[in-house]
């Protein structure tokens, strides 16, 4: 059975304002589900069907008329012209809710969507489930390196399949195949390589040369197959943090994994044990932290916001988050370490960089997230427990 996800009230909330609503994400994420739940009474079709996609490419002003009150159109990035059609049918009715837009491409979408419904349409985006989510399920992951082995994509949970399974098979018939749909990938091979090498450094900061070295491509080739994994909301880049300190700040961004399920298949770790084993067990839970607070943001309409701090003196901290507290905006400071025994020691690097941005933001907060299962609150910051993350400010953060 279908479970209501977090999302769900903000998409309520903008088919009340806005004549479209453009719902992206990666495949499998659960959208055709929650737009079928959310707008049940609109019509749904998918353009991923050859006789639908042949009909609103020949004939988009016939295949469009077909709704005079509007429908759910999937995957609508597979006919790129059709929101220039639709502009003129909403501009002559402006009705909110009228139309919901799905796709599973977010640059080329967000592109095509921009040009046309400028200020007509709503972009939400829908990421795989949070762990708020997650435990709706009657049968979810109950420990650390179980939650982060099976990460979050929906059909794993609601349809009781094999984790590895089927994440290999996503990998074969999703991602390979939509990477091309993009860009000419050309030597398959090598973008596989590409994808797990970036897997590898998922947690860590992005050099373009070193990754490109390693592949055995070009630099110009890593940048372009990189942003074909964000595109696919396979990947996404944390920004460095800009402070107005005198301390010299790294400015290379990090990389991070939407999904630790995925990034775990890719690096070829099976079970649970061998993920507590293994070397990057510490970078699979960074990236699962900082996915579950991104996760978070989106199911609120938030984007951006989540940055990382480190200096050339070493100095550093995972996440950054920017917030609200009542009136006046603030920062949380975060470290995630996979750890299960608490220890004030893991609030050092948030308060080395708290003691730093004093002057700039005095009231920021130092956080650790670790892997154990009591949250404790410290005179000089908090430690959450991994499985209670979501109940703390990190992932309510509006």
């Amino acid at each position: 059975m279908p479970i209501e996800r977090d999302l769900a009230p903000k998409l309520r909330a903008a088919a009340e304002q806005w004549p479209v609503v453009t719902l992206t994400g990666p495949r499998q994420s659960g959208k055709t589900t929650l737009c079928a739940t959310v707008f049940g009474d609109h019509p749904q079709v998918s353009l991923e069907d050859p006789d639908t996609r042949a009909f609103a490419e020949e004939d988009p002003r016939g295949f469009l008329a077909r709704f005079g009150d509007g429908a759910v159109i999937d995957e609508v990035q597979r006919v790129p012209d059709l929101p220039s059609y639709l502009q003129g049918i909403i501009d002559a009715d402006p009705v909110p809710g009228r139309w919901i837009l799905t796709g599973s491409h977010n640059l080329a979408l967000v592109q095509s969507v921009s040009q046309s419904l400028a200020g007509r349409t709503a972009v939400l985006h829908l990421l795989p489930l949070a762990r708020s989510e997650a435990i709706r399920f009657d049968s979810f992951p109950q420990s650390l390196d179980e939650a982060l082995l099976v990460g979050g994509f929906a059909p794993i949970f609601d349809r009781g399949f094999d984790a590895s399974d089927w994440l290999a098979s996503y990998v074969a018939t999703n991602l390979e195949r939509d990477a091309r749909t993009i860009t000419n990938v050309g030597d398959l091979n090598t973008f596989n390589r590409f994808v797990q090498l970036c897997a590898g450094r998922s947690g860590q900061l992005l050099n373009y040369s070193a990754l490109a070295g390693d592949c055995g491509i070009s630099q110009p080739t890593a940048k372009a197959w990189l942003s074909v994994l964000e595109a696919l909301f396979v990947v996404f880049r944390l920004d460095a943090f800009a402070a107005n300190t005198r301390k010299r700040l790294v400015r290379m961004p990090k990389l991070h994994f939407y999904d630790s399920g995925l990034a775990c298949w890719l690096l070829g770790i099976r079970t649970p044990e061998q993920l507590h084993s293994h070397p990057l067990r510490g970078a699979m839970f960074e990236t699962w932290v900082a996915s579950e607070i991104v996760k978070h943001r989106a199911n609120r309409g938030v984007r951006g916001g989540v940055t990382h701090y480190r200096d050339r003196s070493g100095t550093e901290v995972d996440l950054v988050v920017e917030h609200a507290d009542g009136a006046q905006a603030g920062i949380s400071l975060v470290e995630a370490r996979a750890t299960a025994t608490p220890s004030g020691r893991l609030l050092d690097g948030p308060c080395r960089v708290q003691a730093q941005l004093a002057d700039e933001h005095p009231s920021a907060s130092a956080v650790a997230v670790y892997g154990g299962t009591e949250t404790q609150h410290r005179s000089d910051g908090s430690l959450v427990a991994w499985h209670e993350l979501h109940h703390s400010t990190l992932g309510t953060a509006p």
